[in-house]
């Protein structure tokens, strides 16, 4: 039953799958990468400079795109009443919700970077850097992100909301994340690890609580 869940949100969350869009947030990440040049000039140094800095803001800006289809669609729809009739918590669901959530957004994030640090002419050493530590701490953007889809899912204007409520939580990951580019050792980088793994650990139970709340409001 849980394998036949995420398959279905994956379906879902994909891009091209049934509730389409899923490619805009990838879209949205490489506008930024090739953006930003323009903007601050034909610097090389400067970019280089500032370019793996400007990798992580364009992915927590877009992290934050796919919030509105996270949660809310199912919720009006009475999905997870009928999940939870059939015996699927709504922490299952919601740790179900959460994988399916970075795989159909992170990969391809990753796979953009190669293209967005040209861009910006970012050397391999600091695009490797960039990599390791989107790949440490995309979990708990996306986890930050289904949280407060779950707690505004119910709310009028939640997709707002939600976006104006990820970017103050998430900027943990992004200090360590993007520190990390500045320094030799890995500690920033296994602090954003950590910081990810602790908030996939409490999303599912914050997140079904949510769900339970709007169902009994």
């Amino acid at each position: 039953m849980i394998a036949a869940l995420l398959r279905r949100d994956l379906g879902l969350l994909v891009p091209g799958g049934r509730g389409g869009g899923g490619i805009l947030p990838l879209l949205f990440f490489l506008a930024v990468a090739m953006l930003y040049p323009f903007a601050v000039g034909p610097d090389a140094q400067l970019l280089a400079r500032t370019g793996g800095g400007v990798i992580w803001v364009a992915a927590l800006l877009a992290a934050i795109l796919p919030l509105e289809k996270l949660v809310a669609g199912d919720l009006e729809a009475g999905v997870f009443d009928q999940l939870h009739l059939r015996g699927i918590s709504e922490e299952w669901a919601m740790a179900s919700r959460l994988l399916a959530h970075w795989l159909a957004f992170v990969p391809l994030l990753l796979l953009a970077t190669l293209p967005a640090a040209a861009l910006l002419g970012l050397d391999a050493d600091t695009t490797r850097t960039v990599l390791l530590g989107l790949l440490a701490g995309t979990p708990g953007l996306a986890a930050v992100g289904l949280a407060v889809a779950a707690l505004t899912a119910s709310l009028r204007g939640g997709a707002a909301l939600a976006g104006l409520m990820v970017i103050p939580l998430a900027v943990p990951i992004l200090i360590f994340g993007a520190g990390a580019l500045g320094r030799p050792d890995p500690a920033a980088l296994l602090l954003t690890a950590a910081i990810s793994l602790g908030l996939c650990a409490v999303t599912p139970f914050i997140a079904g609580a949510a769900l339970r709340a709007a169902r009994e409001a």
